[in-house]
């Protein structure tokens, strides 16, 4: 095993914290995970890990040589590719995750013109309403929908959602339209809880240059946005959702647009990656093809 390849694993074991789940995204037997890992210490003559039985943390020396290791993994990769120029030749495999919607109507339909485009490239497509952690969990790059919290990572911004207010037309037969968020009290929403931190989102609108919120009672409290759509498509109350996501529903009726004068500001979209002074000439052209795929999609 080369010494780059013994960093790789280095790296690895530590943005895990553990060898076994290094080893599994690895795809490698855990023994080989820890031998390169003693072969790494034997080579430079310092311990690299504290090791436990619950968790596997880095050194003083450790932390010195896994950011040496990033680096020089980077300049590896980005020398690999100088010769590597037409889009054909990239090779390798990329682990991205995406909001479960975006992946299932967006991106899942357009990934084969990307894959034929780019027959080098493997695509592993995580798909979740969760904040997955890029770092620990192997990740290249992930799409964020709303505001950014985490400061570790590099962010590329990717375009606005814009939002809709909408409710079932049955729901509108039974409950009167609104014509103004000063009706809310008198309605009933299906209630958003965040999935990373369980707050309920508020109902916002903004008029005259404010931004206003208010909260919205409701009967049923979900956490995705499949169950989000399909309880407002079952009757249970008006929601706010980006737009592209009702679109067919919207076309056929199910749903009904209210309030389009008293819309929520629109949702910022961030494509995030791990901190790297090169970012590979694969994730480089994903990305690019990424903006393109979700400006036509959205807009």
């Amino acid at each position: 095993m080369d010494r780059i390849e013994l960093c790789r694993i280095f790296v690895r074991v530590v943005d895990c914290a553990g060898f076994t789940r290094a080893a599994d995204q690895l795809n490698l037997p855990r023994s080989t995970v820890s031998e390169a890992v003693r072969t790494l210490e034997q080579r430079l003559g310092t311990r690299l890990l504290h090791r436990t039985t619950r968790q596997v943390t880095p050194t003083q020396d450790g932390l010195l040589f896994h950011a040496r290791c990033q680096q020089l993994i980077a300049d590896m990769d980005e020398a690999e590719q100088l010769f590597r120029q037409a889009p054909h030749a990239l090779s390798g495999r990329l682990r991205v995750d995406v909001p479960g919607r975006i992946g299932r109507l967006i991106l899942a339909p357009a990934l084969p013109r990307f894959l034929d485009a780019h027959p080098g490239i493997d695509v592993e497509l995580g798909m979740t309403d969760r904040t997955v952690d890029l770092v620990e969990d192997g990740v290249d790059c992930a799409l964020r929908v709303g505001p950014l919290q985490d400061s570790r990572l590099v962010a590329r911004g990717l375009g606005q959602l814009p939002l809709v207010n909408v409710a079932s037309a049955g729901y509108l037969a039974a409950h009167g339209i609104p014509a103004h968020p000063r009706q809310l009290p008198d309605h009933w929403g299906v209630r958003y809880a965040s999935p990373g931190n369980g707050r309920v989102e508020p109902w916002e609108w903004r008029e005259e240059g404010v931004l206003h919120e208010q909260p919205l009672r409701g009967r049923v409290t979900v956490n995705s946005a499949e169950a989000y759509i399909a309880c407002c498509i079952a009757g249970m109350g008006l929601i706010q959702i980006p737009a592209y996501d009702v679109r067919r529903e919207l076309a056929d009726g199910t749903l009904v647009e209210v309030m389009p004068g008293h819309r929520a500001d629109p949702l910022p979209m961030h494509l995030l990656y791990p901190h790297r002074r090169h970012p590979s000439q694969r994730l480089q052209v994903f990305v690019a093809w990424l903006q393109e795929v979700l400006g036509e999609a959205v807009r």
